[in-house]
């Protein structure tokens, strides 16, 4: 299950981007939460607490508990990290938002999908893994919210394959796509070096630039080397 992890926060009066270069100056965050039944709340977070959270994070959902201190009051509030903004250039944060959920609500979310073992297929016929999803739509309490979703795909022959329906799910999760679609496939290895050669037949050919006409004619009017 995803972990709970605790941040310390507290509410961001300054706005405008004049306001929010003073709130990184002193080593903080600019954040907001929304959702659930409350009204967006700006925040500033500790820079150094949001940087050693997402450097441990597992997976790409990460459930947080808010302890938002406002004077000598502190509420805390439960929430996803939404979104986080990266500087295009020195990649440091610069924004953080965070979604509130409820204890009590289902959430939806996609969780990595990871596979484990050596497909059978693969190890004794030379055959190919292929991955058709890399994530999984799934609902569930946010207690009940995976870091990650493992598939073991040791059995898979070649041409086997694993469907929607074929993982196991926690407790209290379900998944949210069709049930049919393919998750992993064992290809047969003249599959795939047929793939890779449509592949590179299907490459843009390289054309060299034209010349334009004018040097084109001029080209032509000069005489081969060596003769006057």
């Amino acid at each position: 299950m995803a972990k709970q992890v605790k941040l310390s926060a507290r509410p961001r009066a300054e706005v405008g981007r004049n306001a929010l270069i003073k709130v990184r100056a002193r080593g903080a965050v600019p954040a907001i939460i929304y959702g659930a039944k409350d009204a967006p709340l700006n925040l500033e977070v500790s820079k150094k607490d949001i940087d050693r959270l997402l450097s441990r994070a597992v997976g790409e959902n990460i459930l947080v508990e808010l302890e938002i201190t406002d004077g000598g009051k502190t509420t805390n509030r439960l929430s996803l990290i939404q979104e986080v903004q990266h500087h295009p250039v020195r990649d440091e944060i610069i924004h953080v938002d965070f979604h509130a959920v409820s204890m009590t609500e289902e959430i939806e979310a996609d969780v990595v999908l990871e596979p484990v073992g050596e497909a059978a297929g693969v190890k004794t016929h030379g055959g190919l893994l292929q991955q058709n999803m890399r994530s999984l739509g799934i609902r569930c309490l946010p207690q009940n919210l995976p870091e990650i979703i493992t598939v073991d795909v040791s059995a898979l022959e070649i041409g086997g394959s694993l469907h929607v329906r074929d993982i196991k799910l926690p407790e209290g999760v379900f998944a949210t796509p069709d049930e049919e679609l393919t998750v992993f496939l064992v290809s047969e290895p003249s599959v795939a070096e047929e793939s890779a050669s449509a592949a590179v037949a299907a490459s843009p050919e390289v054309i060299k630039e034209k010349k334009p006409d004018g040097a084109a004619a001029s080209d032509s009017k000069k005489p081969a080397e060596g003769k006057k």
